[in-house]
């Protein structure tokens, strides 16, 4: 990635207090257009916390949000999807009783807005289901595609979660703990299928899997406190002294 590549998302000296409790302590972040960047630290780093700042599910006591640099602290979060971020859950939220391609459709018909007209066969929405196949295919769900979400393993559940963040056609996209629940070796596979993801989409990880993250990851960034301790490219993060004794010993390699 060029340092010269324009800045997607940027926290400046954000802050966000619970009473007495600072859960985020003046962060600044720059993830740059494009980029795979990862977001690590112990239980209760505030990494939860500050994906919920960027998304406006919580507002913050001080700071700023910028999106592709543009101000967007104070906007709601479906204006934010509305200027291209979107998110995935540690908890997948999916349609249980729809089909994937019906789960796919409904995202692709509400961001084209005619989610309305939605129960209409599914002839009558030729180039919305075209759009969601092709987006089932990218994500290798096209097989399942008109099986019930509810019946499903719970990492191809994960996926169809993604591709409905990805319906919307964001141009960042936060990734909270994707590896959640999910079979190692299965993991390792979804996680081949986000690193195919497009370069116009800027992907921004939270993860407790550290192998997942070493390989996936550009640059990380190490919450600790609420606070950023430290960012670089993966090879000194896995180098560094402080990141080791944040995890207290724990495996941290590239």
């Amino acid at each position: 990635m060029s340092d010269a590549a324009p800045i997607a998302l940027e926290t400046r000296d954000l802050v966000k207090r619970f009473g007495g409790f600072v859960a985020t302590n003046k962060v600044s972040l720059r993830v740059a257009a494009g980029a795979r960047h990862a977001l690590i630290g112990p239980n209760g780093a505030g990494k939860t916390t500050l994906i919920n700042l960027l998304t406006g599910f919580l507002t913050p006591s001080a700071g700023h949000v910028l999106l592709e640099g543009h101000e967007v602290t104070h906007l709601p979060q479906h204006q934010r999807v509305g200027r291209g971020l979107a998110r995935t859950f540690q908890i997948n939220r999916l349609f249980a009783d729809l089909t994937v391609l019906q789960s796919v459709l409904l995202a692709v018909c509400q961001r084209r807005g005619i989610g309305a007209r939605f129960w209409k066969p599914l002839a009558a929405h030729g180039e919305a289901v075209d759009e969601a196949a092709a987006l089932l295919e990218r994500l290798r769900l096209l097989d399942i595609a008109f099986e019930p979400t509810r019946t499903l393993a719970y990492g191809r559940q994960r996926l169809i979660e993604i591709a409905l963040a990805l319906a919307m056609q964001p141009r960042v996209l936060l990734l909270d703990e994707p590896a959640a629940g999910v079979p190692a070796g299965e993991s390792r596979e979804r996680f081949e299928t986000h690193a195919q993801l497009p370069r116009q989409v800027t992907l921004v990880l939270i993860e407790h899997d550290m192998d997942l993250v070493f390989r996936f990851a550009e640059r990380i960034s190490v919450l600790v406190n609420g606070a950023v301790l430290t960012e670089d490219v993966p090879s000194a993060i896995a180098e560094d002294p402080r990141v080791r004794e944040v995890y207290l010993g724990s495996a941290v390699h590239v």
